[in-house]
């Protein structure tokens, strides 16, 4: 299958999971091809199978804020015509299922079409798609989708409680991990670089927006910090970065948070982790939960999320109340105090990583539902010219599974 796939390229869950979701499917032998304004992030070396095109965008005096969305439509309508595409992947609604479905208009008025799939990841629902300016074009975006995803049970069931969409269109298909990427017994790690002997290394991962409480995973590092020899180890960069430095200083731990910025590849850091916290105010999934778990990392978040179908809370990590600083705190504290606490949790977070969560188990899944919507729209015109096979003639997508992929 001929597959184009947008996404936002800079660092996040959204485009960190569809760049490994292309790379799976070249494997797979698919053709993948990219489109977006810049390489994705996790896309740096040659791939068999796997093409980027860049949006073109002309710049106009006139166009005080170049119009990406036209600039993206007019790229994924060349790059359909000249590759042949049969689907079109855009994760995130606005405004790449926007841009996605004026390239479908612009293809049918040459006589020519193609399949869209949105992927849902987040806060394109809980964040953009909630504000009064974008909430029509979202909505709409979403129903004029042939297909949608979310990686969430959580998330499906908020995209269906803001926008009204029918529940039974929306296909779960989780975020997933390559167990061999973040494999801590096989990962060179560089603890040595990041504590001294005896310290427990807590770790926090993200874009440092408002939404993941930076301050408060200093505030709960902390205090795990007053009963455990311990640093934090920050990664990621934004704009709430200076509060976290202000933060740390204010609670006396200054000197024991290391910050590392933006960088490509986390697995040998996660492989030096003791503990991750995510005290997010909402995580749709929680993908750098999912990795820390599969580094065999104990995870410490909030609950009333996606992280609760992540994690397995009192097996995997524990999950408490947004902005419950002093639970998050003892739980993670009695977990690094606790040699056959962290053992028994780390295999257990491995352990449902892999079985769980695997790209091997995962992908096939957005196969067989690119196979059936793809399958459904070749049976429909079929069915309209008056050539579609009877029921159990082998019609494309017949053998395409039904669940919701959880």
């Amino acid at each position: 299958m001929k597959i184009g796939i947008t996404c936002y390229p800079t660092y996040g869950g959204s485009g960190a999971v569809a760049t490994e979701l292309g790379l799976e499917l070249a494997r797979r032998g698919h053709e993948v091809h990219f489109v977006s304004y810049a390489q994705p992030f996790r896309l740096t070396t040659f791939h068999p199978g796997i093409f980027f095109h860049e949006v073109e965008m002309m710049p106009y005096p006139l166009f005080e804020y170049p119009p990406y969305s036209l600039a993206l439509a007019v790229s994924l309508h060349g790059v359909t015509v000249e590759h042949d595409l049969d689907l079109l992947h855009v994760h995130y609604a606005v405004p790449h299922a926007t841009s996605a479905w004026v390239a479908r208009e612009m293809l049918r008025a040459d006589g020519r079409d193609v399949r869209i799939i949105t992927t849902l990841h987040g806060t394109d629902i809980t964040l953009v798609g909630q504000d009064a300016s974008f909430r029509p074009i979202t909505r709409f975006s979403i129903e004029r989708s042939d297909g949608l995803t979310a990686v969430s049970e959580h998330l499906k069931a908020r995209t269906t409680e803001t926008f009204g969409c029918e529940g039974r269109r929306i296909r779960v298909i989780p975020n997933f991990v390559d167990p061999e990427t973040y494999d801590r017994a096989s990962t060179d790690c560089h603890r040595k670089d990041l504590a001294d002997p005896g310290e427990k290394i807590v770790m926090h991962i993200s874009n440092f927006r408002r939404v993941k409480r930076i301050d408060d995973v200093v505030k709960i590092f902390a205090r795990i910090a007053e009963r455990v020899p311990s640093r934090l180890v920050l990664i990621g960069d934004g704009p709430e970065r200076g509060l976290a430095a202000r933060t740390a200083e204010e609670e006396g731990v200054g000197g024991r948070t290391t910050f590392l910025g933006k960088l490509e590849s986390v697995a040998p850091l996660l492989a030096c982790a003791d503990l991750f916290l995510l005290p997010s105010e909402e995580e749709s999934f929680g993908l750098v939960a999912l990795e820390a778990q599969a580094s065999g990392v104990p995870v410490v978040g909030s609950a009333g999320s996606g992280l609760e179908e992540v994690l397995e809370p009192g097996v995997t990590g524990w999950l408490h109340p947004v902005g419950d600083v002093e639970s998050m705190a003892s739980s993670g504290a009695r977990v690094l105090a606790d040699g056959d606490l962290w053992r028994a949790t780390s295999a257990a977070s491995r352990e449902r990583a892999v079985t769980r969560f695997s790209a091997e188990r995962v992908v096939p899944e957005y196969e067989a539902y690119y196979r059936e919507v793809v399958g459904d729209a070749a049976h429909r015109l079929a069915a309209a010219s008056g050539t579609a096979p009877a029921s159990g003639d082998g019609a494309p997508g017949d053998a395409a599974p039904q669940g919701d992929g959880a």
